[in-house]
């Protein structure tokens, strides 16, 4: 259990890029080294579905987590192996290529599976929505902000 915590924390100082909103975009398939979560969902993806387009947003900067969080995450799968299979089983051949990683650290993960048929045809991420303030009800969010400035 120790390596996956520690594999899901991140030094705060690794994290200045993220106060621009497109900072962490990154469009080619090489795993960042300074961003452990989200090479671990790389290269599980790139492992499991041999993807022919893969893009991976750390949205984690739209929410109330401390700067530098790794912990909501957009993922674009294009896989010839989503060929035939419903929404509903190629979302589960993702989630369970990242069980780990949504067992412990990552908090949040959307999905967009397509072929690559699909992606020809329309080659979009869909965007997400703004924060509804989910954290509401989580009165730790200011100590977890407050830790993340310091």
């Amino acid at each position: 259990m120790l390596p996956t915590v520690l594999r899901c924390a991140r030094p705060v100082s690794t994290s200045l890029a993220l106060s621009r909103p497109l900072a962490h975009f990154r469009p080619t398939m090489d795993p960042d080294p300074n961003r452990p979560v989200e090479r671990a969902i790389r290269t599980k993806l790139t492992d499991t579905l041999n993807p022919n387009h893969l893009e991976i947003h750390n949205e984690s900067y739209m929410h109330a987590v401390p700067p530098g969080s790794e912990s909501h995450f957009r993922v674009l799968v294009v896989s010839s192996q989503f060929e035939g299979l419903p929404l509903i089983k190629r979302h589960r051949l993702v989630n369970e290529a990242l069980k780990e990683e949504l067992s412990s650290c990552v908090h949040a993960l959307s999905i967009q599976a397509k072929t690559p048929e699909q992606w020809g045809n329309d080659p979009s991420l869909a965007k997400s929505p703004p924060c509804m303030g989910g954290s509401r009800g989580d009165h730790t969010v200011e100590e977890k902000l407050k830790a993340g400035r310091e």
